[in-house]
């Protein structure tokens, strides 16, 4: 089976940062991860980028782990789905930018951080 990553940046909505993070990670998290491919999710916050790169403008990332040999099929499933999930008023809709990854190879080294 094919390993994939979803990269979503986002911020929150001035001022909401506490209500924006709850949300993400008590209800988002959990509600996409029910989803046929999702088996994994973890959020970072950005910070700076290597010197002579240029750091995203969003302060948030959150990366999903999918396993599916049709990525296309999960994506799909993800957008059918959102309209039912609990999306909150704290999230900066405009500031959501979504790359997918795909494995070229097996992973290298050792334990998970």
């Amino acid at each position: 089976m094919a390993s994939h990553r979803l990269l979503v940046f986002t911020d929150a909505v001035e001022g909401r940062e506490s209500d924006y993070n709850d949300w993400y990670n008590g209800i988002h998290l959990r509600e996409v991860l029910e989803l046929p491919g999702f088996v994994g999710a973890q959020r970072f916050s950005v910070s700076a980028a290597l010197p002579g790169s240029e750091a995203p403008r969003q302060k948030y990332l959150a990366v999903y782990e999918i396993e599916a040999d049709d990525l296309d099929a999960a994506l799909k499933g993800l957008s059918e789905a959102t309209p039912s999930m609990t999306i909150s008023d704290a999230l900066d809709r405009s500031s959501v930018t979504a790359y997918t990854v795909t494995a070229l190879g097996s992973r290298v080294g050792g334990g998970s951080t």
